[in-house]
């Protein structure tokens, strides 16, 4: 659907920007700007004035500056796999398309550490490092195609960060260039920092505060073995509940991931993984570590698992099983355009030993709705995926699939959790940060922004609620696109 901002030729306004680059790497013709109009949250859409491609740190300074000195908005994107709208485009600004900053600048398999530029893919980085025995931990789903700079952006985690933690526990330091222009440096080769940790401090700031230009990434050691085990329970309750008895255990596995029977059936005609037949939910867990200490574990996990109810027990038998285990996990998002020709996610958080109760309470909501809801998670941290489905078609779908969404936040924070664990607020969760945050944090949180970016010209809109609610509006047209800044499908 087209916008408000069609333009057929550059405004004398991107005059000099469009003369800071070649052809090859400005583009503001329609069909040129139409590819960037959206990102992962596809129900939305923005189109820029301008698409910057930057070949060099150089060209993205530039950029930038030109931006500051202008006063017009920007927003850095990757490959666009935002899920909460963190890299819509804003209609009067510019997007800076990182795609091409791809180059692994350097990879010390001593030190472990590896030196990249934002634009490179998740997944390059292990592959770099594997013949050194090394590899990359932060592995969100969408690893194949996310970049580092998006990661480092929202702060992604993946199915390991329960033992492995988030992007910001792997990364060291970073060069950045701020929406005022200056170019700054945080943090370095090193796990030990002086002084305030800035490098933490950008990792999550979703574009608010600059760009990215050189991130420093730390490496780890190959495991020596796994132990993968896929656990089929009758209801998604008793695999929640399995998950909490894991963690007070005391046992620390690599992994602990739940799909519910809807994203199992998805996965299943999608790419085969041969999960158990009538399964409400599968458990996948995952032990990684030095061979003797994995001896040990699996036989306190087996005696867990046997008390936990489970019907069904797969244990893999070599790498090749393995894989087609994570197979299923890893595919269920796309998966789950099988079942439906639209669905949001929502990423929230809620403590895992309400984790059951969480389940049971989505599993009311979505038949009080009427709305299938497909449950595929992070489950050793509580981090909630419900893909929530729905015929875009239909009028008024999308917004009784978003308020679904609202009541699920709502009921993450009533339970003490969090209204994100890895996709970011965007624009698609403003209007719940006063209801998780206090107006004393959510000024101090202004200020941090205003010290890095005082005029607000980077990524504005997202994060901070404003005069226009986001995507996640419980009724009525969204004003963003009375404001004719967004349009939907």
């Amino acid at each position: 659907m087209p916008t408000s901002n069609d333009r057929s030729k550059p405004s004398s306004a991107l005059d000099e920007l469009e003369s800071l680059f070649p052809a090859k790497q400005f583009f503001c013709e329609p069909a040129h700007l139409a590819a960037f109009e959206s990102d992962a949250l596809t129900a939305f859409q923005a189109r820029p004035l301008a698409i910057v491609v930057p070949e060099s740190t150089d060209d993205i300074i530039s950029a930038v500056r030109w931006c500051a000195v202008n006063q017009v908005p920007f927003v850095a994107r990757g490959s666009g796999t935002s899920l909460s709208g963190g890299s819509l485009p804003v209609a009067e600004g510019i997007v800076i398309a990182l795609n091409r900053m791809n180059k692994i600048l350097s990879l010390d398999p001593q030190d472990r550490i590896a030196v990249v530029q934002p634009g490179v893919i998740n997944l390059e980085v292990s592959r770099a490092a594997d013949s050194h025995g090394l590899y990359y931990a932060p592995d969100p789903s969408s690893q194949s195609v996310c970049t580092i700079g998006g990661n480092v952006a929202f702060n992604s985690g993946g199915a390991h960060c329960l033992k492995y933690g988030m992007t910001s526990n792997h990364v060291l330091g970073l060069k950045a260039v701020l929406a005022t222009g200056e170019v700054v440096t945080f943090g370095g080769p090193s796990l030990e920092t002086i002084g305030p940790d800035y490098t933490g401090l950008f990792c999550g700031s979703e574009g608010l505060f600059g760009v990215a230009l050189e991130i420093t990434v730390r490496l780890l050691p190959k495991p020596e073995r796994f132990h993968t085990v896929l656990v089929g329970y009758r209801s998604l309750q008793a695999a929640g509940d399995a998950v909490a008895a894991v963690i007070d255990s005391g046992l620390l596995p690599g992994a602990l991931e739940i799909m519910d029977a809807l994203a199992i059936e998805a996965a299943e005609a999608a790419v085969a993984c041969g999960y158990p037949e009538g399964a409400a939910a599968v458990l996948i867990v995952e032990l990684e570590g030095p061979q003797e200490k994995i001896k040990q574990e699996k036989l306190q996990l087996d005696d867990l698992l046997a008390q936990t109810g489970a019907f069904a027990i797969r244990v893999a038998v070599d790498s090749q099983d393995r894989l087609s285990i994570w197979k299923g996990r890893k595919s269920a998002f796309s998966a789950v355009g099988r079942l439906s020709p639209d669905f949001i996610v929502q990423d929230g958080v809620v403590p895992r030993n309400r984790l059951g109760e969480a389940l049971a309470r989505i599993e009311q909501l979505s038949r009080e709705t009427g709305i299938r809801v497909a449950n595929v998670f992070h489950a050793g941290d509580g981090n909630l995926h419900p893909l929530i489905l729905f015929d875009g078609k239909i009028s008024g779908a999308l917004e009784k699939a978003e308020q679904l969404a609202g009541q699920i936040l709502k009921m993450c924070i009533a339970m003490g959790g969090s209204i994100t664990g890895e996709h970011g607020v965007g624009i698609e969760k403003r209007t719940f940060m006063p209801e998780m945050f206090d107006q004393p944090t959510m000024d101090l949180m202004k200020r941090l922004r205003s010290a890095f970016d005082p005029h607000q010209i980077a990524n504005p809109g997202k994060m901070f609620p404003g005069r226009e609610p986001p995507a996640l509006a419980l009724h009525g047209l969204h004003p963003l696109e009375k404001a004719g800044v967004i349009s939907r499908e």
